[in-house]
């Protein structure tokens, strides 16, 4: 786990790489990931900037995990790919190959845990703070993705290893009235898989709002590359967009009390 000490030094360091050859789709997700290989050597869940959310799911990916990565948990590298014009032409499938197409420039993969085992609270055991920390995350980030339908976790070298947070931020796909959504209890923390397992929230809230601030908050989205931060029918520069994103988790860091008495009251009714 990351101390106070290591919080405040926090930094966020994305390698980048080329795509070099294309694996295969990994249909099971609803934007059509796909198993790559890059120029390190190493293999990567990619997600494609040509995909059905565009960059924003490729945004919300790397917040997620990053913030994530600050509260200690588990969350396979994020690393910055790049697709080039020629990457793809040979590919048979012409959906694929139309993505691929779509997908030129800076795409962002996930470090591949070979043999890694999806995760099933009916069967691997979750250490309650952890259990509240990832419970504490989701909330905070509005996270609608992680139920007993699709954990968007894994097991791995069994350790649990959270994934996919493409679905997180859900107000940027409309993009007006964050202020409102930013004061959301986020009453669908109802539907999380490991509510009834989050019986220290308080202790997860306590340890989260010492580990994040909004020096670590402002460094993660500082990350995110210009490129992505273009909005269709929008004038607004990065940077201004940049603004909204570091606003809306400033305000619910601040007011965590907002949605830790949401999961305290979801999880009195659960149990």
């Amino acid at each position: 786990m990351i101390n106070s000490n290591q919080a405040r030094t926090f930094s966020v360091n994305l390698r980048h790489q080329q795509v070099t050859r294309y694996i295969c789709p990994l249909r099971e997700g609803g934007s059509l990931p796909g198993l790559a290989e890059a120029d390190d050597g190493f293999k990567y869940v990619v997600k494609f900037r040509g995909a059905g959310h565009g960059s924003k799911s490729l945004i919300a990916e790397l917040i997620g995990g990053e913030i994530a990565r600050a509260l200690g948990l588990r969350v396979p590298e994020l690393v910055l790919l790049d697709v080039d014009e020629d990457f793809g032409r040979t590919e048979g499938d012409e959906e694929i190959q139309d993505l691929l197409k779509a997908s030129q420039g800076l795409n962002l993969g996930l470090h591949f845990l070979s043999g890694a085992l999806t995760f099933d609270n009916t069967v691997n055991v979750t250490d309650e703070l952890e259990a509240s920390k990832i419970v504490w995350l989701d909330a905070f980030l509005t996270n609608v993705d992680r139920t007993v339908k699709n954990t968007n976790m894994l097991i791995w070298s069994r350790e649990l290893w959270l994934i996919d947070h493409g679905a997180i931020l859900y107000f940027h796909h409309s993009w007006n009235n964050w202020q409102q959504a930013a004061r959301s209890p986020f009453p669908y923390i109802k539907d999380h898989t490991l509510l009834k397992y989050a019986s220290r929230i308080d202790d997860a809230d306590r340890e989260a709002r010492n580990l994040l601030s909004t020096d670590i908050l402002d460094a993660i989205i500082d990350a995110v590359p210009d490129s992505w931060l273009i909005h269709d029918g929008s004038d607004e520069t990065p940077d201004e967009i940049r603004r909204v994103y570091k606003d809306f988790l400033s305000f619910r860091l601040s007011n965590s009390q907002i949605f830790v008495n949401e999961i305290k009251n979801a999880r009195q009714a659960l149990i």
